[in-house]
C-alpha cells in the first residue's frame, strides 16, 4: 500500500475514533484492543497503530503492553487542539463548545487588541487594514468561505501582533472557532455589516495606538459572535439583544 492511501486510511481512522471519543460514545476508562479496531475500522494493524499514536499525542488515549489502549478523561485531552475542537463542535457537546470557546475569547482577544495597539508593526497593521477590506468584499457577495479566509487571517494577525507569543499561540484554536460557526451553519448567508464596522475599528485603533478603543471593539466582537453562535436568550443576559454577527 502506498504512503499516501495509509496516510489517507490511519487519518480516517483517527477522525471516526475521535468522534467517537469527544461524543462520549467511547467512554473514559474504556480499554480498546488493537485487533478490535482492525476489525472495526476494515484497516491493517499498522493503520491502527499510526492512528493511536495521533490520539496519544492529543492526550486522548494512552497506551500500555499488556494492558491495551485506554481511553483517557477529558481533563487529560489537549483541549486546545484544533482538531479536538472541531471533534466536540462536530458531537453533542457543541453548545458546551461554544461557551467554552467565546468565554476563552472573552478572556484573550480584547486584551491582545489592547496590546497590539502598543506593539503591532507596520505590516501587521496593513495586514489587518486588507484583511477588513477583503472581509467586506466576500460579505457583501456572500461568498463566506473566502470571508472566513479573511476573518481567521485578521484574528490571527491580531493575536501575533500583540508581541505575546503565548497569545499567538492560540491562533489555531481561535481558527478553529471561526471555521467552525462557518461549517456549522451558523453564520448568515451575507455577514452583517456592522461585525465587518467592528473589524474595522479594532484595525484603525491598532494603527492609531488607541490600546482602549481596540479592546473595547474586539470585546464587542467577540460578544456579540458568541451570543449569535450560542442563540437561545435564556442562556444570556435578558437585556443583551441577539445580532448574528459575522465576527
Amino acid at each position: 500500500m502506498g504512503r499516501d492511501n495509509r496516510a489517507g486510511l490511519h487519518g480516517s481512522v483517527v477522525d471516526r475514533l475521535g468522534v467517537q471519543i469527544t461524543a462520549g460514545d467511547v467512554a473514559a476508562g474504556e480499554v480498546l484492543r488493537i485487533e478490535q479496531l482492525e476489525a472495526r475500522f476494515g484497516v491493517s494493524r499498522s493503520v491502527v497503530r499510526e492512528a493511536i499514536r495521533v490520539l496519544e499525542s492529543m492526550g486522548m488515549v494512552t497506551s500500555r503492553r499488556r494492558v491495551g489502549i485506554t481511553v483517557a478523561p477529558r481533563g487529560g485531552w489537549n483541549l486546545f487542539d484544533p482538531q479536538i475542537i472541531a471533534w466536540r463542535l462536530d458531537g453533542p457537546g457543541r453548545d458546551e463548545q461554544l461557551r467554552e470557546l467565546g468565554e476563552l475569547r472573552r478572556g484573550l482577544e480584547p486584551v491582545a487588541a489592547h496590546l497590539a495597539a502598543l506593539r503591532a508593526t507596520p505590516a501587521q497593521c496593513g495586514t489587518l487594514t486588507g484583511a477588513v477590506m477583503q472581509m467586506a468584499v466576500h460579505g457583501k457577495s456572500g461568498d463566506l468561505e473566502s470571508y472566513l479566509e479573511a476573518d481567521v487571517q485578521f484574528h490571527r494577525t491580531l493575536l501575533e501582533a500583540s508581541g505575546n507569543d503565548m497569545m499567538g499561540a492560540l491562533s489555531g484554536v481561535v481558527a478553529a472557532v471561526l471555521a467552525g460557526r462557518t461549517h456549522h451553519d451558523l453564520m448568515p448567508a451575507h455577514p452583517e455589516p456592522v461585525a465587518i464596522r467592528w473589524h474595522a475599528e479594532v484595525a484603525q485603533a491598532v494603527q492609531a495606538g488607541d490600546a482602549a478603543a481596540a479592546e473595547r471593539a474586539m470585546r464587542d466582537i467577540v460578544d456579540e459572535a458568541t451570543r449569535a453562535m450560542l442563540g437561545p436568550p435564556d442562556v444570556l443576559d435578558p437585556s443583551d439583544t441577539l445580532d448574528p454577527s459575522g465576527a
